[in-house]
This record gives structure tokens, C-alpha cells and sequence, in this order.
């Protein structure tokens, strides 16, 4: 079975890190977004992973060029934008298969792929969607979900809380057989939008129901949220945590940084307090510097005494 990685958005929230790096290979602590995604697919299931990129498409494959990810990977270029609908036309020609796992290329999700792949094939559905449940579903579409059949009626768009079909989410993670993938367009379309109503219509809308980790990773706030997470799971293959911490070299853990990672060969200032931030490979904190719920790129510098708080700072760039 192959997995299709949809990784060819421009990433505009997380600039102007984007700037420099496609999302997707953005680091959170020593892997990139990508790699985090790719981690959850399970070898004895998944064969071949096929990346659908747009911007930064070269840096995508002189990355994997040079990465063992565990797979065979196929990245597949997508000249304009497409949507998720056209993304996955595009890679039509490669996919394998009866059907194929489609997932985000910036989830951080702890959904189990292979108690999805059963759900779905006896449901006998064409699509299905993990479905995440959430406290205020007033910001999301939501599915009205029949939890017996494990099938999804219809969606409803940012409901009123008393209106609400249930407070289960797309949760950023497909299954779809080839006789839908054959009829997509490639064309700019979305599937979420253009292609689920109408199999929920149809009465062959799977929908997997899942507990744990949920992140889409796509805006600052959101990533630091995925760096906690990480964090606290333990998702990392090199360094280590020292209190809420994780540092690429525990030598270099200092009082006063919290919640945070630090990457490689970081100057890290006297007299610091950083809290809920991440700070990339060869980053320069002065002393006295005050850091909250930002994002230090890497190579850059924050001079001594500075105070920022909500801020993104670019790649080799000097705060001023």
C-alpha cells in the first residue's frame, strides 16, 4: 500500500521561516514536520511514500535524496497549486494499489493506520476520514456521525454550539479507494470541499473515530503546540529532555528555560528565561534575553536584554 503526503502548500502562516524552508521540512526538535508524519505509518502496511510538492520542491527531493526514511519515496511535483483534490490526481500514475492512505504533511497525530485500513474495508466505504473529537466545535466543520455503521451521513461547516451534529473533526488523515482516485480531477479542487459530500451522499463516507494527539502544525502557535507534544511524547530519535525541556546536547540546559527546545550548537546567554519557544541549530541568545511563545530561527541572533514575546525571527537573521 503507498501513502501519499500532501506537502505543497506555500506555508504563509509560518513565515518567514517558509520563507528559507518548505514547511514541511521545518525542524521540530530532530526530525523535520514531514519526518514526524511519515513516523506514524506502519512499515508491514506501507511500501512507498509519494510526496505531492509545490514550493521549495528541490529542497524536498535533495532532502530525501539524502534521508533514509524507512520507504521508497517518490516526490511528485505539483507546477501550480492544486488543491488537496488535484494534488492527489497528480500523483494518480504512481499510486499502487486498490487504494492508498492520504495524510497532511504537517499532522502530528497519533492515529492508528492499520485500525483505520480495517474500519474502512469493512464499512466498505470509498473515503474515509479520521474524525477527532474536540470541545467547541463551533470553529469546524463538523460530521454527523453514525457510530454504528461507522459511516458519515453529512458534514456541517462551523455550526452553532446548539445546532451541531457532533463535535467530531476531519482530523487530517484519508483513505481512498482507486475507483475515486481514477475520477479526480486535476484540476485546483478540494476534496474536503468538492469530493466528501458527495460520497457522504452516496452512503459510502467512512469515518474513524480516535482519541490522543491531533495537531496541525501550520501556524506558530500550533507548532509550538506539536513541540510540547513532542516533547512530552518523547518523539525524538537524538539529545535529550532536562525538566520540560529538550535539548540536542543536554550539556547545554540552562535554569530558566521551560517548555522550549534548543537545537545544535546554540550560545545560549546568562541570565536567560525562555518559555514555550523553539530556538534552531546555531542560534545566539544574549544575556538577560527574555523569550516567550516564539520561534528562533536558525543561525540567527537575539541580543542581550532583548524581551519578545509572540514573534517568529527568520533564518540568519539579527534581532533588532
Amino acid at each position: 500500500m503507498d501513502a501519499v503526503i500532501l506537502a505543497g502548500g506555500f506555508g504563509t502562516r509560518l513565515r518567514p521561516w517558509t520563507d528559507t524552508v518548505p514547511k514541511p521540512l521545518i525542524p521540530l526538535l530532530d526530525m523535520t514536520l514531514i519526518e514526524h508524519t511519515i513516523r506514524i505509518l506502519p512499515r508491514n502496511t506501507i511500501q512507498r511514500v509519494i510526496i505531492a510538492s509545490g514550493y521549495g520542491v528541490d529542497q524536498m527531493r535533495a532532502y530525501f535524496d539524502n534521508f533514509d526514511a524507512g520507504f521508497e519515496v517518490i516526490v511528485v511535483e505539483e507546477d501550480q497549486p492544486l488543491g488537496t483534490g488535484g494534488a492527489i490526481a497528480n500523483c494518480r500514475e504512481h499510486i499502487r494499489g486498490p487504494n492508498v492512505i492520504v495524510m497532511n504533511g504537517d499532522l502530528i497525530t497519533t492515529v492508528n493506520v492499520e485500525e483505520m485500513l480495517s474500519h474502512h474495508v469493512k464499512s466498505n466505504a470509498l473515503i474515509s476520514i479520521s474524525l477527532w473529537p474536540v470541545e467547541d466545535p463551533t470553529r469546524f466543520g463538523v460530521a454527523d456521525f453514525d457510530h454504528n455503521k461507522g459511516l458519515i451521513r453529512r458534514f456541517q461547516e462551523k455550526p452553532r454550539l446548539e445546532e451541531a451534529y457532533s463535535n467530531l473533526i476531519n482530523a487530517g488523515c484519508y483513505i481512498v479507494e482507486r475507483s475515486v482516485i481514477q475520477g479526480l480531477s486535476t484540476e485546483y479542487h478540494s476534496m474536503e470541499r468538492d469530493v466528501f459530500p458527495g460520497v457522504a451522499e452516496s452512503g459510502r463516507m467512512g469515518g474513524y473515530r480516535y482519541s490522543g494527539r491531533f495537531i496541525d502544525a501550520g501556524t506558530p502557535t500550533s507548532y509550538l503546540e506539536a513541540m510540547v507534544a513532542a516533547i512530552e511524547d518523547n518523539s525524538f530519535n537524538t539529545g535529550g529532555i532536562v525538566g520540560t525541556s529538550w535539548y540536542a546536547d543536554p550539556k547545554m540546559s540552562k535554569k530558566g528555560i521551560e517548555n522550549s527546545a534548543v537545537g545544535t550548537e546554540c550560545r545560549l546567554g546568562d541570565g536567560i528565561r525562555v518559555n514555550r519557544s523553539a530556538v534552531l541549530d546555531g542560534a545566539r541568545i544574549g544575556d538577560n534575553v527574555y523569550l516567550d511563545n516564539c520561534l528562533v530561527g536558525r543561525g540567527s541572533t537575539v541580543p542581550a536584554n532583548s524581551h519578545i514575546v509572540d514573534m517568529v525571527i527568520g533564518f540568519n537573521q539579527q534581532y533588532q
